[in-house]
């Protein structure tokens, strides 16, 4: 008798840990330990994509600072002109000053937010635009070329 009642223990002692298992929890809450400390929850480093960048020969359809610019922080590619000048109107309504519409040799017509002589200053830029804006973080960098 005394084996049947060690083996029915045995029984419901392997049940009663498989229950644990199958439902990960125990009898108390992992805070109620004192052996249990809270880890910091910390946010995953997001790993910023890197610059695309490309050298084009191209040439400002539109612009409000007449000066043409080495480096130029591209926001969007068209192929109709009238869809680009439709974007540019949209993203001097959300507050972008002086964009800019390029035309490359290939008859794309390029959106920029903004124009520099200094490489460092752009990059720093398509950075600026990708952290503050989500929806724009595929924010490249034109070179133009002679």
């Amino acid at each position: 008798m005394n084996k049947v009642i060690l083996l029915a223990a045995l029984t419901l002692s392997i049940a009663s840990c498989r229950s644990l298992k199958d439902t990960g929890s125990s009898s108390f809450s992992d805070s109620d330990s004192p052996y249990v400390k809270e880890e910091p929850k910390v946010k995953p480093t997001v790993k910023a994509k890197p610059i695309v960048v490309k050298e084009e020969k191209v040439k400002v359809i539109e612009s409000e600072d007449h000066v043409a610019h080495k480096y130029y922080v591209i926001i969007g590619s068209f192929k109709v002109l009238s869809n680009a000048k439709n974007y540019k109107s949209s993203l001097s309504e959300e507050g972008f000053t002086n964009p800019t519409i390029l035309e490359n040799e290939n008859g794309l017509y390029r959106v920029s937010i903004a124009a520099y002589n200094d490489e460092n200053d752009a990059r720093t830029k398509v950075g600026s635009i990708r952290t503050k804006y989500e929806k724009y973080n595929d924010t490249w960098l034109l070179i133009r070329l002679q």
